[in-house]
């Protein structure tokens, strides 16, 4: 019925245990990050408040409050790249290379052979951030052919379920950009550029297929995440209700923050894990269509832009392989 197995894709979390610890301490220290640069921003707006008298002190630490929380966003805005670089597409590296049953290189430790795939594949942060976004606009341009045939069909009433089924798409294609990504790690390609333009023009060709999985996956991902905010309002709210002045409700906030590193930390990699299984099953031995390509064409300027830097793309140098690298088929 679907193109993973889920035991194999637990296996995977198992055996990249030190990249999961890696992303549980970057996610979960980003959600302690908004609680106490939040509860700070409250505190000192409580304090100033105080000079204003009593009745003025919980507007205060509201707005305290909610300048800790816009700063804190504010600073991870600008930390996207490096979170992106080193952790996700790191993780992806090695799970690549397990899926393919290729051992890592003898004295590496997963984080760093992970960073060395990833810093050879994309040479820096920045590159792979602009391949990730225009990824992303690509793939809302395939899921876009599915949401006009829902426009078509003249059925009364199904404008609400189209919106649901929009919103769904939207949340099930979040899985499938870091696939792309993978297929370049994969293929062990000098081009950056020309390996996201062939992996997307493989997922176009198979974007029925792939989305029946990413749809899957998503109601797993997301209904255990929702479990996850369930059970974590009460704590939540607890820390919240420490917080002076107005921000009590805050707990809602907190426990959406944690569920969130939840989901980012283990949900997240063990949804790539069936996606990356699906990806490489359906599209194995795949030769690329040219009609998709002219199709992703016309649906999108961004695939346009790939293709033209995959064209235009000159491999940087590498440094030779180690002994233990290349024994081992790394890169």
């Amino acid at each position: 019925m679907y193109d993973f197995d889920f035991s194999r894709a637990i296996g995977l979390m198992v055996r990249t245990a030190p990249y999961i610890a890696f992303r549980a301490v970057t996610y979960f220290a980003i959600a302690a990050a908004y609680v106490l640069v939040t509860g700070t921003g409250a505190g000192i707006g409580y304090g100033v408040g105080g000079f204003s008298g009593p009745d003025e002190q919980i507007g205060y630490a509201f707005w305290g409050g909610i300048i800790g929380f816009g700063l804190t966003a504010g600073v991870l805005y600008f930390l996207r790249e490096y979170i992106l670089y080193n952790v996700k597409a790191g993780h992806i590296a090695v799970m690549v290379e397990m899926i393919d049953g290729r051992p890592l290189p003898e004295g590496k430790g997963q984080i760093t052979y992970g960073a060395s795939v990833v810093k050879e594949r994309f040479v820096e942060a920045s590159v792979l951030f602009g391949i990730d976004q225009l990824i992303k606009g690509v793939i809302r341009a395939v899921t876009g052919l599915m949401e006009f045939v829902l426009d078509l069909i003249p059925v009364p009433g199904l404008d609400n379920i189209a919106k649901i089924l929009r919103a769904f798409l939207n949340v099930a294609v979040g899985f499938v950009d870091e696939v792309i990504l993978a297929h370049a790690i994969r293929t062990r390609s000098d081009n950056p550029w020309g390996a996201a333009h062939e992996a997307l023009v493989l997922y176009g060709q198979n974007h029925r297929r792939m989305m029946k999985n990413a749809a899957f996956v998503a109601l797993f991902v997301y209904g255990f995440a929702f479990l996850v905010f369930l059970v974590m309002l009460a704590p939540a709210a607890t820390v919240a209700y420490l917080i002076p002045g107005g921000w009590s409700a805050g707990g809602v906030v907190f426990a959406v923050l944690f569920a969130w590193a939840v989901k980012a930390a283990v949900l997240e990699p063990l949804a790539i894990a069936c996606m990356l299984q699906a990806f490489f099953k359906v599209t194995d031995g795949q030769a690329l269509d040219p009609a998709w390509d002219e199709r992703l064409e016309s649906l999108s300027d961004k695939f346009t832009d790939i293709k033209e830097k995959a064209m235009a793309y000159v491999p940087t140098p590498r440094s030779p392989r180690t002994a233990p690298e290349a024994a081992a088929g790394g890169v």
